[in-house]
C-alpha cells in the first residue's frame, strides 16, 4: 500500500506539471481562438534557457529568465505574427504556430546540439522528502508540486479577483463589447499569449531537470499536451487539470504496476473468461501486454475513449469568437 501511495505521489506531482504547461496552452486557446502548436518547443526552449542561465545566475536565476525570456517571445510573435494573420481565420495562425515550433526545435539544436544537456537537480532540493515503504519521495518533486500550485493561485487571483481578470474573462467571449468599452483587446491577447508562453518557459525550468532536457521533449510533451487539454475539455482550465491528473497518475501507476491488464483485472476480482485467449489472439495480447512498456500509450488510448463517448472532452468548453 505504502508502494500504491509513493506512486500516487508521483503521479501527482507530474500531473501538476502537466497542468502548468497545459493551463498556459488553455488560455491561449480560450482568447485567441488558435492550438498553439509551438507550445511543445515553448516548454523544451524553459528548459534550456533555464540551464543555460543556470550556469551564470545559478538555479534561482534561471528560474526566473526562462519564463520571461518565454513572455518577450511570445509577445514579440504575437505582435509581429499572428497578429497580422487574424483577419484571415484560425488556420493560417495554427501553420505560423507550427512553424514556429520546428524553428525553435533546430536553432536549439544549432545552438546545444542534438543530445541532452546536464540540467541537474540544485544541491537545495536534493534529499528525501518523506519515505514510504522504504522508498523516498524526492524533494524536489516536492518543489514541483508546489510551484504548479502556487501558479494556479496565482492565475486564479488574476483572472477571477482583479479587474485585468475580468476584462480578460469578458474578451473570451464579448470581446467586441469590451473593445466598444475602450479596453485594447489587441493588447489583452498579446497579453494573454505572453503569459501562456511564460507558463511553458517555467514549466520547462521546473520539468527540465526532474525530466531530461533534450531537443526531443518538445514533440514528447507537445504530443502528450494536446491529448491532455482534449480529454479535459479544449477551452477549459478545470478541464486541462482533471486532463493532467488522468493522463499523470495513468501513466505513473502504469509504469509501477508489476503485471499486465489481466492481472490487474484478477487482483480486483474479476477474471478474465477463459474463451478470450483462444477466440481472440489480438485481445489476449492486449490483455497480457506488460503495463510497464505499454505506459506511454495510454494517455492516447484514453484520448480516443473520450472521444468516442464524449467527443467535447470531460468538461464544459468556453464557445469562440469568430475572428474579426
Amino acid at each position: 500500500m505504502d508502494a500504491l501511495a509513493l506512486s500516487a505521489l508521483n503521479g501527482l506531482s507530474y500531473s501538476l506539471l502537466l497542468f502548468l504547461l497545459a493551463s498556459g496552452l488553455t488560455l491561449i486557446f480560450s482568447l485567441l481562438g488558435v492550438l498553439n502548436f509551438a507550445h511543445g518547443s515553448f516548454y523544451m526552449l524553459g528548459a534550456y534557457l533555464a540551464w543555460q542561465s543556470s550556469q551564470w545566475f545559478g538555479f534561482w536565476g534561471g528560474l526566473v529568465i526562462a519564463p520571461l525570456g518565454l513572455a518577450l517571445l511570445g509577445t514579440a510573435f504575437e505582435v509581429g505574427v499572428l497578429r497580422p494573420l487574424r483577419a484571415r481565420g484560425h488556420l493560417p495562425e495554427l501553420l505560423a504556430t507550427f512553424a514556429l515550433g520546428i524553428v525553435q526545435v533546430e536553432v536549439v539544436r544549432l545552438l546545444w546540439g542534438n543530445g541532452s544537456v546536464p540540467y541537474a537537480i540544485p544541491h537545495a532540493l536534493q534529499g528525501s522528502l518523506l519515505t514510504l515503504g522504504g522508498v523516498d519521495f524526492p524533494v524536489y518533486r516536492g518543489f514541483v508540486m508546489a510551484m504548479a500550485l502556487a501558479a494556479l493561485a496565482v492565475a486564479w487571483l488574476l483572472l477571477w479577483r482583479t479587474r485585468a481578470g475580468l476584462i480578460v474573462q469578458a474578451a473570451l467571449t464579448h470581446a467586441p463589447m469590451v473593445q466598444a468599452l475602450g479596453h485594447d483587446v489587441r493588447a489583452v491577447q498579446t497579453g494573454v499569449f505572453a503569459a501562456g508562453a511564460a507558463l511553458a518557459g517555467l514549466a520547462g525550468a521546473v520539468g527540465g531537470p526532474l525530466l531530461i532536457t533534450e531537443p526531443d521533449m518538445a514533440a514528447q510533451m507537445g504530443a502528450l499536451l494536446f491529448a491532455v487539454i482534449i480529454i479535459g475539455g479544449l477551452g477549459s482550465l478545470r478541464g486541462a487539470m482533471l486532463g493532467a491528473l488522468l493522463v499523470g497518475e495513468v501513466q505513473t501507476l502504469a509504469v509501477a504496476v508489476n503485471g499486465s491488464i489481466a492481472d490487474v483485472l484478477a487482483r480486483l476480482g474479476w477474471q478474465t473468461p477463459a474463451a478470450w485467449p483462444a477466440r481472440d489472439g489480438l485481445l489476449a495480447s492486449l490483455l497480457h501486454l506488460d503495463l510497464a512498456r505499454a505506459a506511454p500509450l495510454l494517455p492516447y488510448l484514453l484520448l480516443v475513449v473520450v472521444m468516442v463517448l464524449r467527443p467535447q472532452g470531460l468538461t464544459r468548453r468556453f464557445a469562440l469568437r469568430e475572428p474579426s
